[in-house]
């Protein structure tokens, strides 16, 4: 069949033609409006305007992969001035280390176990996929992610207490 002839293709989930690619058949400007959203389609979108996607578990799952990521990068800078002291002044390190023996800064280290294994294992579950076939397991995938990071965080408590 000549290009005209043929529908537009659709993405993989159902939705709209690809950005980049006008549908066929509109002319170029100003043709013929886009046919109206099919019925799951206006109640997906109603849903994303009134933000009900943010109680959404995988939203909750990006939420606290971003939120983690930009703890453990204020963390960071703090831990390489800490691990400087070891280099420049051997006394300044020794009081750091004492000071780290208190119970609220055992309590801290581990919350940042616990946001490091979230992070991580969040972003294992994000490259998964990306790079895996599209699976409907996706929420377990991210309970998962929480439980490891979890397990990770309560075996470091565990050793340092």
């Amino acid at each position: 069949a000549p290009p005209a002839a043929r529908p537009a293709r659709r993405a993989p989930g159902g939705g709209a033609p690809g950005r980049g690619a006008p549908r066929r058949g509109a002319g170029g400007g100003g043709g013929a409006a886009p046919p109206p959203p099919t019925a799951p389609e206006a109640r997906i979108r109603a849903r994303i305007h009134a933000g009900a996607h943010r109680g959404h578990p995988l939203w909750i799952a990006w939420l606290v992969h971003r939120l983690s990521g930009l703890a453990l990068a204020l963390f960071l800078p703090a831990h390489f001035l800490v691990l400087g002291l070891a280099l420049n002044d051997p006394a300044a390190l020794d009081g750091a280390l004492r000071w780290m023996d208190n119970p609220w800064v055992k309590a801290a280290e581990t919350g940042l176990v616990l946001l490091l294994g979230l992070h991580l294992f969040g972003g294992l579950r994000l490259l998964a996929l990306e790079f895996l076939p599209w699976s409907p397991r996706q929420k377990t995938f991210a309970a998962a992610a929480v439980a490891l990071a979890c397990a990770v965080s309560a075996g470091f408590l565990l050793s340092a207490v």
